[in-house]
């Protein structure tokens, strides 16, 4: 029996160029990730994230975090609690 087995995937360009750039900063292979992706899918007998529509509220908020739009940053976790009133 073979030790590995080849997949074969059409991906859009852009795509795999910023993935693999984020994958690069955390230290894994492209190769690594897809088999972390599918030992997580055997794992859990599904995908291993919620597929979901985002609401109207959740895209504004993705779109203002995107264009950093209504941020409240803090100096450290002792100065956000105080922003947030916790």
């Amino acid at each position: 029996m073979a030790k590995t087995a080849m997949i074969t995937t059409r991906v859009d360009p852009g795509l795999k160029t910023d993935a693999e750039k984020i994958l690069r900063k955390l230290g894994i292979s492209t190769t690594e990730a897809i088999n972390l992706f599918l030992s997580q899918v055997r794992l859990r007998k599904g995908l291993p994230f919620d597929v979901k529509i985002p609401n109207k509220a959740t895209l504004k908020a993705m779109r203002d975090a995107e264009e950093r739009r209504d941020i409240t940053e803090s100096e450290n976790a002792e100065d956000m609690f105080r922003k947030l009133g916790i």
